[in-house]
């Protein structure tokens, strides 16, 4: 595994465990951040590292800081 994949991971398990612990289903971050359902699965399944923009929107959606996507 390459370290792009790692880090992937790293963001993907990090950003499922703040989901589902605000009890949010990926539909719904889905419908109120206008970032796709697919693109979602991605990022939390460590297939794809969110771009910046998709980072910013994302961190003020869960109220978090945006160092959650630096691994």
């Amino acid at each position: 595994m390459n370290k792009k994949n790692c880090k992937a991971e790293i963001i993907g398990k990090r950003l499922k465990k703040i989901r589902k612990s605000k009890g949010f289903t990926r539909a719904k971050v889905a419908e109120e951040t206008g970032i796709t359902n697919s693109a979602l699965a991605n990022y939390e399944n460590g297939i794809r590292i969110p771009r910046d923009e998709a980072k910013k929107v994302l961190s003020n959606y869960y109220g978090v800081s945006l160092d959650i996507f630096f691994a």
